[in-house]
């Protein structure tokens, strides 16, 4: 006897529902029950972000800081922000340092006297927020001029009482990021950010809030050493659920866990599935637990006492 010689096997998403299905002693029969399917699978990858770190969404990014621009986008589908750091000398072979920057709440944010003050960034605020778009706040307020031009970084609007005194806003399809408002003005703005083109605006244009996942870093970068460059380790969000043929956004050796998950969430809907809710739970949880335990980082750990003199 021979060995197949492959290491492939994977489920799509029919074959996972139809697994799923069998184990709550139902079976896949309908468009519905592929439709309903996906929706408790959808919802069973947001559990799992909440449940902890994925390693298999972990990412690296990079910002390239602007002098005096405290506020920048990352994006949309960001979890979290795990570990970062400011890089000098970003590309250089020879030259290139990674400084550590430090994590800091809100309300530490919210303490320091001066966010404008400029020199290297030592810490940074992760804002979380849900990528969404508000509907519209206010409109532009173009006055004689009857536009705003692509470079232009102070912003008139008819009404700033809707707007966060800090955050993003969307005019026709160019965001823009905003640290201060002055009356009904939107000063220091930066345009053209999160991967969008700045543009010419109208009097009366729509004025929409994005509430873009973003980090503050303070002090603000300055211009006096090397370009700063924010890098920094992020979870994602599992990709949603296809259409039938494509495969999950999961290593193969989590497959027993989504299907064990699935199959929960399903007999929770499946008349079929209400005698095995228990078992099927207990399941779960179990397969959960072999497959957090074997997705972990694999590395020892090394603990460097800090001590302190005191004159």
């Amino acid at each position: 006897m021979t060995t197949s010689g492959l290491t492939t096997f994977n489920l799509d998403l029919n074959n996972l529902v139809e697994e799923a299905f069998e184990r709550c002693g139902a079976q896949l029969r309908s468009g519905y029950d592929l439709r309903t399917a996906r929706r408790s699978l959808n919802l069973l990858s947001i559990e799992w972000a909440n449940r902890g770190i994925n390693l298999w969404t972990i990412e690296q990014g990079q910002i390239n800081l602007v002098t005096g621009q405290a506020l920048y986008a990352i994006p949309n589908n960001t979890i979290d922000l795990l570990d970062m750091v400011i890089r000098q000398n970003n590309g250089s072979s020879s030259n290139q340092v990674d400084i550590n920057i430090s994590r800091i709440s809100e309300s530490t944010y919210s303490t320091i006297p001066n966010k404008l003050t400029t020199g290297r960034p030592i810490q940074v605020w992760i804002n979380r927020q849900t990528a969404q778009t508000n509907a519209v706040a206010t409109t532009v307020l173009a006055n004689n001029s009857g536009t705003v031009s692509a470079t232009a970084t102070s912003i008139n609007v008819a009404s700033s009482a809707d707007l966060p005194s800090a955050g993003f806003i969307l005019i026709g399809t160019e965001i823009i990021s905003y640290p201060n408002i002055v009356g009904n003005t939107l000063t220091n703005c930066a345009r053209g950010q999160n991967g969008t083109t700045a543009a010419t605006h109208t009097d009366g244009d729509s004025v929409t809030i994005k509430n873009l996942p973003c980090i503050n870093v303070w002090p603000t970068p300055d211009a006096g050493g090397a370009p700063y460059t924010f890098i920094y380790w992020r979870m994602r969000r599992i990709q949603d659920a296809g259409n039938g043929t494509t495969e999950q956004d999961i290593p193969f050796r989590l497959l027993p866990c989504m299907v064990a998950g699935l199959a929960f969430y399903m007999a929770q809907k499946l008349p079929e599935g209400q005698p095995r809710i228990g078992f099927l739970k207990q399941e779960y949880e179990e397969q959960w637990l072999l497959a957090s335990t074997e997705d972990r980082d694999k590395a020892a750990s090394r603990f460097v006492p800090r001590t302190l003199f005191y004159a």
